[in-house]
């Protein structure tokens, strides 16, 4: 059994983390919930749009009346921190995806009513809905755009430290949010989702070294493009040999089946794998010394090449030590199947025997067609392909 890793899968394109590798040469069917659990795992998970929502400078609240008949003034609110902050993904055919973030957030400031200072706490439901879409594709990369962001502002809770609260206080609160919020978290959502953008489309333009044996440099091919069941991705990318010469390859988009229950699908070209297996199997000559103690048959094979031998020949003797010499001959090839994968490849045998004084003699020399059954499955991350003899 021959193990390869062929490469690391990344991203989005998947059930995997932004930071993680991503292959080239693909085409990649995302359902919303893998692009839910990606998403929310870059804007979320690690604090990203929490961090920005920090930096909301809010404006002062003033109202007549309240407390009394007094006036209100409201001071030095700031963002506490934002609780259950949840996201969830829509795919728009043809537009792009619409991203909703529903969350929870804690003001607090300082309060005037009339003659009374005091502490406010607010706790304000927010619910922003975002529709984005890809544009200005070039040179593997694209442009993402927020159109129609909407905020909508849900129950408000408000506290003061005494208890002392009319409801001329709660309508001035909710009237100055209501028009103040909604243009200060559309901004903050259009920074972040294109810090994520950077990040996700960073994963799907990069090189690969693979071993010494060369490079592979995958990165977008067109515009992502969107159904009602999932986000589509065609890649492409080039594989290079080292000093630069590229191996050619089909570069085509593949056609996906369905992705009825499962979050991803991934479609290579045979081409590009062909491309890519022409690096990675990388076999230098291997040589055998066969005797027969060691090597089971060998002595059937000797007794043959006696018979071969002219009787006068004083160098062959048929007690000198065989061996046997593999060498990779031409690239190897993978042919696809339904529920099937065979890796062809070609290799030189050479039976020969060295002599004391190095010299050596060619008894057989033999090209021959190996077809290696290839079983394909992810494991850490990456695309494993497990060769063994048929």
């Amino acid at each position: 059994m021959m193990t390869l890793k062929l490469f690391g899968i990344i991203f989005f394109c998947g059930l995997l983390s932004p930071s993680q590798e991503v292959l080239s040469g693909l085409s990649c069917a995302v359902s919303p919930g893998a692009m839910q659990n990606v998403l929310s795992d870059a804007m979320l998970q690690n604090g990203l749009l929490q961090q920005h929502l920090q930096g909301l400078v809010l404006p002062n609240i003033m109202g007549e009346g309240g407390l009394l008949n007094s006036p209100t003034s409201i001071t030095g609110l700031h963002l506490v921190r934002v609780r259950l902050p949840k996201l969830s993904v829509v795919l728009l055919p043809g537009i792009g995806v619409q991203l909703t973030i529903a969350a929870k957030l804690e003001l607090s400031g300082n309060c005037l009513v009339g003659l009374l200072s005091e502490l406010i706490d607010i706790l304000v439901d927010v619910n922003i809905t975002a529709n984005i879409k890809c544009t200005n594709f070039e040179s593997g990369t694209v442009q993402v755009v927020i159109e129609d962001c909407l905020c909508i502002l849900g129950a408000i809770k408000i506290k003061l430290l005494a208890g002392l609260l009319s409801l001329s206080v709660n309508e001035i609160v909710l009237n100055q949010l209501t028009a103040t919020l909604p243009g200060l978290l559309c901004p903050v959502v259009d920074i972040v989702v294109n810090l994520v953008n950077i990040q996700l489309l960073g994963t799907l333009n990069a090189v690969i070294p693979v071993g010494t044996a060369g490079t592979i440099h995958y990165r977008l091919a067109s515009l992502p493009f969107t159904s009602g069941l999932f986000l589509g991705l065609d890649l492409d990318g080039a594989v290079k040999q080292v000093g630069g010469s590229i191996i050619p390859h089909d570069s085509s988009p593949s056609t996906l089946p369905p992705l009825l229950d499962k979050l991803l699908v991934l479609g290579l070209r045979q081409s590009f794998l062909n491309a890519a297996l022409s690096l990675l199997i990388q076999i230098p000559p291997q040589t055998y010394a066969c005797t027969p103690e060691v090597f089971s048959g060998a002595s059937h094979l000797q007794e043959a090449i006696t018979t071969l031998v002219p009787a006068g020949c004083s160098t062959c003797h048929g007690t000198s030590p065989l061996s046997i010499k593999l060498t990779l001959s031409g690239n190897p090839l993978i042919l696809l199947e339904e529920n099937k994968a065979t890796v062809e490849l070609s290799v030189m045998i050479q039976v020969f025997i060295k002599h004391l004084d190095g010299s050596i003699l060619n008894l057989l020399l033999l090209k021959a067609d190996l077809g290696l059954n290839a079983r394909v499955s992810i494991a850490g991350g990456r695309l494993v392909l497990g060769l063994s003899l048929g």
